[in-house]
C-alpha cells in the first residue's frame, strides 16, 4: 500500500504520538501480546517470521492490524529495516480514526482482504 491513507495529524492532534525505531530495532515480536497496529510515516519495515521476511512496509504501509482486530499474540516479527516513524494505533486511537474519517476502517479492511488473497494465492 503506497497511497497515503492516513491523516497523520488526526492522531498527533488527538494527543496519539508518533514513535520512532532506529534501523534493526524490533518493533514487535511474534507471540508477543499486541493491542496495537502500525501506520508507517517514513522509513521501512520488515514483517519476519523464522528469520523469514514474509513482507517490507513502507510509507504509509500498516501493519499488525490482527492483533488489534481479535487481540491474539502478533503472529510474526516487525523490524524497522531502516530509521522510521510509525504511529501506532491502538484501539483508542482506531475509534478516535474511525469516527473522524469512517472510510478508514473501510481501508483497513481492504487491505486485510487483499493479505488473505495473497496468503492463498501463494498455496
Amino acid at each position: 500500500m503506497t497511497e497515503a491513507w492516513l491523516d497523520f495529524s488526526l492522531l498527533t492532534r488527538a494527543g496519539f504520538p508518533l514513535r520512532r525505531y532506529a534501523a534493526g530495532e524490533k518493533i514487535f515480536v511474534q507471540d508477543d501480546e499486541g493491542s496495537s497496529m502500525y501506520v508507517v510515516r517514513s522509513g521501512r519495515v520488515s514483517i519476519m517470521t523464522y528469520g523469514t521476511v514474509l513482507e517490507s512496509v513502507g510509507a504509509n504501509g500498516m501493519f499488525g492490524e490482527m492483533a488489534l482486530i481479535d487481540g491474539s499474540p502478533r503472529s510474526a516479527t516487525a523490524v524497522a529495516a531502516e530509521p522510521t516513524e510509525v504511529a501506532p494505533i491502538d484501539r483508542s486511537a482506531f475509534a478516535h480514526l474511525v469516527r473522524q474519517d469512517p472510510d478508514f476502517a473501510l481501508r483497513v479492511m481492504r487491505l486485510l482482504a487483499a493479505r488473505i488473497r495473497q496468503m492463498n494465492a501463494s498455496l
